[in-house]
């Protein structure tokens, strides 16, 4: 259930609105995490531990007094519990329609601005990496050219059958993470040359092994020569140093690199649109 969910569902019986305005030094959460607690329940994080219970415990106080809004200052050491360090300023405040409102609207929005990942192939690893993704704050969609694919395929990832999956390629935005793992090898080199030369990728990845990779260079840099692109590319995917080449451990893998791609600390210097000719430069 997402928050705004939640909050519809809590205001006949009334919720409060919890949400940090201002982190500094080390805390589990960032400025404007936000939680919605109800006198049974919650949804949404600050960030979990002693400071989250605390929080609740002053949320449910203001729920049976009937308290006005409140601005409180914590210190997250020794006396909270908390070895974070930092400082928090929590804002509290009784739910209402208007919050009801806003949730939806930024929910909406924060939906809209999630990086887009495109995975070419729903077998195994494929269907393996959308459940992974499923669970993160990011656009998922699946593609195969192949009908009947997308069995055990979790709601919230989009699922297209594609006679041509490149023209999903091409209408994705710039930014976007392309995994490629079809059940060909020619598709696998048409749909990873393709989102090479895009230029504007966070993430180019293809499944597969040194010997697929080394084929895949070559044949790239006798179609591209002087290109530049190889550079970006990801293959195989989830690094080499686990063995364990089961479905799910790959899915895991990927996600993590994907994770770091995208919402690291680089994912805007990466993700910035560059003039498509660069990639061929």
């Amino acid at each position: 259930m997402t928050p705004a969910n939640f909050l519809a569902a809590s205001l006949t019986d009334g919720a409060v609105i919890v949400r940090i305005t201002e982190a500094q030094g080390s805390t589990p959460r960032e400025a404007g995490a936000t939680m919605i607690v109800s006198a049974r329940a919650s949804a949404g994080t600050i960030g979990g531990g002693q400071l989250e219970f605390h929080c609740i415990d002053l949320a449910r106080i203001m729920l049976d007094s009937g308290g006005p809004q409140q601005l409180i200052d914590i210190p997250l050491g020794p006396q909270m519990g908390q070895c974070c360090g930092g400082r928090v300023r929590v804002a509290m405040e009784p739910a209402a329609a208007a919050h009801l409102e806003a949730l939806r609207q930024a929910e909406a929005k924060a939906a809209a601005e999630r990086p887009q990942v495109l995975i070419f192939g729903a077998g195994h690893t494929g269907k393996a990496l959308a459940r992974s993704l499923a669970l993160l704050p990011v656009a998922a969609s699946l593609i195969d050219d192949r009908p009947g694919q997308f069995d055990e395929v979790p709601a919230t990832v989009a699922c297209l059958q594609l006679d041509d999956p490149e023209t999903a390629l091409a209408a994705a935005r710039p930014g976007s993470a392309f995994v490629v793992l079809t059940h060909s090898h020619a598709l696998d080199y048409r749909l990873a040359e393709a989102a090479l030369l895009r230029g504007d990728a966070a993430y180019v990845g293809m499944i597969g092994s040194g010997t697929k990779r080394a084929r895949f260079e070559a044949s790239f840099r006798r179609r591209h020569p002087g290109s530049k692109a190889l550079g970006r590319l990801t293959c195989p995917i989830g690094g080499s140093d686990v063995h364990d080449k089961r479905p799910e451990v790959i899915a895991a893998l990927t996600s993590a690199e994907l994770v770091r791609c995208l919402l690291g600390d680089t994912a805007m210097k990466r993700a910035r649109p560059r003039n498509r000719h660069d990639a061929a430069a």
